[in-house]
């Protein structure tokens, strides 16, 4: 038989009984994650009450099963329907891998607390956020659109003073408008409904073209959790090196970008503030695995462009111009989509020629681009225009 604790009502004499428990508690100098891990979720039953966990650990499995695959495999075994596991690392010799994916696992998010931040303030703001939940078990209803890597992946829930931000793409064949949402949650026993009406999904929109790099950079962001979670593959790598050259995007992979073929130009980290590198997502634990894991969580919930982002698009050999981004090779401002091997049909234009302004006049968001320089090279609705001096 198996026998288990029951949790106890937070009232003030279960609170002390919790205190008295931990005073009591001695380190032993071992670390056995795969038992507390599974003790911990055996002691939740299948109600329909809020479930949540948090996991806090200040070290590396050492006693007992200490295979990461094989705690993650049980963890997922153990799984309870309905609960959230939040993990904190303390320190940096903790293995990020295993508390990022553990937590994703099981409906929650991973996070780290390093040596010099303050615990205290970081677990109390922590607690102040989860201990009341506006909404739970979230499903969205996107009347018919036909959505397409959504991120997040999976809705979480909304506590109090937080807001989700879903970003992603669609692809009917046509426009599509007076669209109605309907976002439905829990709060505690209820089921709530709340509908957006009004929604117009057009073909191609001339507004809000920052959206699609905030889309690649959480499209990146969760490209390197895969990374971090499963390891690397050419697959994976080369589609962030694809957004993160197409976008203007800082990524592990693009610190440098081929600009002629042979020619090499290095993207000024140190500007961006961006200390993710291959190197780091190759790492469990340590200080650079555990900024490899911050840095993707940022990328996966980026809500807007950052001022790094701008910093990039004022570089002397990058522009960004609506939804494009251009790359100054051999004096000619080159739009990141154009590949020399298409053989697209291309359309040379003189610099504020006639022809020029005649095409601006009939596409006129070809004007933003072609701003970028008085040579500039444009992808533009199947064609390449090559604007020449």
């Amino acid at each position: 038989m198996r026998s288990v604790a029951l949790p106890l009502t937070a009232n003030a004499q279960g609170k002390k009984r919790g205190e008295e428990f931990v005073q009591k508690l001695k380190p032993t100098g071992g670390t056995n994650i795969n038992d507390a891990l599974r003790a911990a979720m055996r002691q939740f039953d299948s109600s329909d009450r809020s479930k949540m966990m948090v996991f806090m650990t200040d070290g590396l499995p050492t006693v007992g099963e200490t295979d990461v695959q094989k705690i993650i495999k049980n963890a997922k075994e153990t799984k309870v329907e309905g609960l959230r596991l939040f993990t904190f690392g303390v320190g940096y010799d903790v293995n990020t891998t295993l508390l990022d994916k553990i937590a994703s696992e099981n409906g929650g998010v991973a996070d780290y607390i390093e040596p010099k931040e303050d615990l205290e303030v970081k677990v109390s703001s922590f607690f102040t956020k989860v201990n009341s939940p506006v909404l739970t078990d979230l499903e969205m209803d996107f009347a018919g659109l036909q959505t397409d890597m959504m991120y997040p992946r999976e809705l979480p829930d909304i506590f109090k003073g937080s807001q989700l931000t879903v970003i992603g793409r669609y692809k009917n064949q046509g426009d599509l408008d007076n669209l109605v949402f309907k976002l439905k949650g829990k709060t505690g026993k209820e089921t709530r409904t709340f509908s957006y009406s009004n929604l117009d999904f057009p073909m191609r929109a001339e507004t809000n073209d920052f959206l699609p790099r905030l889309w690649a950079t959480r499209r990146v962001g969760w490209l390197v959790e895969q990374i971090r979670s499963n390891g690397e593959n050419k697959e994976l790598r080369d589609e962030i090196v694809d957004l993160g050259t197409k976008y203007g995007i800082v990524t592990p992979y693009t610190s440098y970008l081929a600009t002629d073929g042979s020619e090499k130009r290095i993207i000024d980290r140190r500007a961006m503030n961006a200390p993710m590198s291959t190197n780091s997502m190759r790492v469990d634990s340590g200080a650079g695995a555990v900024a490899a894991s911050k840095d993707a969580k940022k990328m996966k919930e980026e809500i807007r462009l950052s001022e790094a982002d701008e910093v990039v698009g004022q570089t002397g050999y990058l522009k960004k111009a609506g939804i494009k981004t251009f790359y100054f090779e051999n004096g000619v401002w080159v739009d990141s989509e154009f590949k020399e091997a298409s053989r697209m049909t291309e359309v040379r234009i003189g610099f504020a020629s006639e022809a020029y302004f005649d095409l601006v006049a009939k596409e006129k968001e070809l004007a933003q681009f072609f701003s970028v320089g008085e040579q500039v090279v444009v992808v533009w609705k199947g064609k390449v225009y090559r604007i020449t001096k």
